[in-house]
Parts: C-alpha cells; structure tokens; sequence
C-alpha cells in the first residue's frame, strides 16, 4: 500500500516544540504532517471562542505585511478569546501545498474545539486563503491583503462566508485592480477597502489596517 499523501489531504501526525525559535511571538511549534512539517507559532487565548489562521506571501515567513501585523494582532485577540496559529509555508509559491499549510492549521484549532475559524493571508497568501477557504467548513471568514489574482478565481465559492479585501492603491507589486478583480468574482457578502498612498506591504496604513482587521475579525468571529 502507498505511504504517498493524496493529492487534497493533509493530517497533522504530532506537534512538537521549536525552541530554535524562542522569543519570537506566541508558543513557537512544529507542526509534523503527512506532507512534511510545518513551523507555526500559536497564540492561545486564556478564554478562546474562535480562532484564526495567519500566512504570508511567496517567500513564507510568520510576521505579515505592515510590519509585522500578524503577530501584533494574534497578541492583541488574544484578549479578546481569539486565538492565533501562524503557519509557515513548506514550499512557498507552491499554491497547492500551501493551501494544504493553511488547512493544517486550520485542523489544528479544530483539534482544540474550534469550530469559527478565520483565514487571513497577504499577497500569494491572499489566494491561498480564498483557495482553502471553500475545503473547510470550520472557516468562517476571510481576510484577502493585497492579493494576487492567480489561484483566487475561485473566490465565489467563498460565499456564504464574508471575504474582506484590502489593498493599498500605491501598490506598484500587484496593483489594486487585482482586489477588485477578485471583488467583482466573489459574492456577497464581500468588502472591499483601499488605502491611499499604501503600498504592497501596506506599511503606510498599518495603524487603519490594524484598526480595522481588529473590528471586522472579531465581529465576523462573534457573529459565526
């Protein structure tokens, strides 16, 4: 019998810690799967009653656009009884491999009981989430940062769930008619928000970005 994993599943085998990467936000983990491992960094609130799933762009990494949103923001929803799982990606710009990274984290919040999940992802991490979002029913909303329109064709199957799209309108990388592209292929509900002057990184708005990830995730998280 083949050992190989099918091609749309993963499972989580056993999660281990990573103390190579101490002091670098949330509880640094290694995630050991079916496809390989993964390295996260989980952020657990005392009182959780929703999660989230944070990835990045093509190159991977846990910190996120605007300097570091990601774990700014798990800290801070944390307070508010939603914890955070950030997934590193094991074969970044691989699209299919990263939606199963995504997937992972999204089995290990489940694992714990969550059952309101969102996905947050920037640029390649926007289509990712769009792309894994339709395979889980445990996710609830989703947040699309700068995205690229490459594997996010599929964003109407996001629907029912609501999908947020952020983009900065002085993004030379991946311009902003690439989220309104994917607005114009979603249906409702669906938002879509551009900041002026912001570039890809969205680092000239991170102050209204993170203003408004925090209100709109944690509505969306109550409301599910």
């Amino acid at each position: 019998m083949s050992t190989q994993p099918s091609a749309f599943s993963i499972q989580i085998t056993s999660v281990d810690p990573d103390p190579s990467r101490e002091g670098q936000g949330g509880a640094p983990l290694m995630l050991h799967t079916t496809r390989g491992d993964i390295r996260a960094a989980f952020h657990q609130s005392p009182t959780p009653h929703a999660g989230i799933v944070w990835v990045w762009g093509a190159n991977g990494g846990l910190e996120g656009p605007a300097e570091g949103i990601y774990g700014r923001l798990a800290d801070h929803l944390a307070g508010e009884g939603i914890s955070s799982i950030r997934v590193d990606y094991r074969q970044p710009r691989n699209l299919m491999e990263s939606v199963m990274d995504t997937l992972a984290g999204v089995s290990f919040l489940k694992a714990r009981d969550y059952t309101s999940i969102a996905l947050v992802g920037h640029s390649f991490g926007g289509a990712v989430v769009i792309s894994a979002a339709p395979l889980s029913p445990e996710v609830k909303a989703v947040v699309s940062l700068s995205s690229q329109t490459g594997g996010a064709q599929n964003a109407g199957l996001v629907s029912p769930r609501p999908l947020l799209l952020v983009h900065g309108e002085a993004d030379t990388r991946l311009p902003p008619m690439c989220s309104r592209s994917i607005y114009l292929w979603a249906k409702q509900p669906k938002e879509l928000v551009l900041f002026p002057g912001a570039g890809h990184g969205l680092r000239e708005c991170k102050e209204e970005l993170d203003a408004l990830l925090k209100k709109w995730l944690g509505e969306k998280l109550r409301a599910a």
